[in-house]
């Protein structure tokens, strides 16, 4: 099916869901950065084999549509609010990063669970100035079967969730860049 704009809610009884070879994306393209743009990557599981891969999420467009797009919202709008972007970690990292433009900055938590110290679990919340996420695949996550889920939720705000697998004495993925 080709994509399909609606111009009010809609409503389903039985619920929506989401299948087929399109629906995962992997996202090791051999270049070490990738930057991601809505149209081909919102709403999809990135999976990455790359130790050493640099994902930059694209700016956040929070304007409203304009007046004159007709009855209902523009399907062409360039708003991203809610775009939602999930990172699942196939192959421990070594260098991986998620990043932001520098003016969109993240809040939310992440959890990590320390694996070599029974499962201990801690919890990472990003400074008001953190656009980084860092995966070193010990300390600060990214071990194979990490993930991580970001949304575009205002004007500047990326919203972050997830788990992480690390080792070691773990500490926080994030920094700024």
């Amino acid at each position: 099916m080709a994509r399909t704009t609606f111009s009010g809610p809609v409503r389903s009884l039985g619920g929506f869901y989401t299948q087929g070879p399109n629906t995962v994306v992997e996202v090791a393209n051999g270049t070490n950065t990738l930057t991601l743009d809505v149209a081909n990557y919102a709403g999809r599981t990135l999976r990455t084999n790359d130790a050493t891969l640099i994902i930059t999420l694209p700016a956040i467009v929070a304007t409203a549509d304009p007046a004159s797009s007709g009855p209902g919202a523009d399907p062409n709008t360039i708003n991203n609010l809610g775009a939602t972007y999930r990172v699942f970690v196939e192959t421990t990292a070594s260098a991986l990063a998620i990043q932001t433009n520098g003016t969109d900055k993240f809040v939310g938590s992440i959890m990590m669970v320390d694996t070599d110290s029974s499962g201990a679990v801690s919890g990472y919340a990003p400074a008001s100035s953190n656009d980084v996420i860092n995966f070193n695949g010990t300390t600060t996550g990214g071990i194979a079967g990490s993930w991580i889920e970001i949304t575009a939720v205002d004007a500047n705000k990326y919203f972050v969730t997830g788990i992480l697998l690390g080792s070691g004495s773990v500490a926080t993925p994030f920094a700024d860049a």
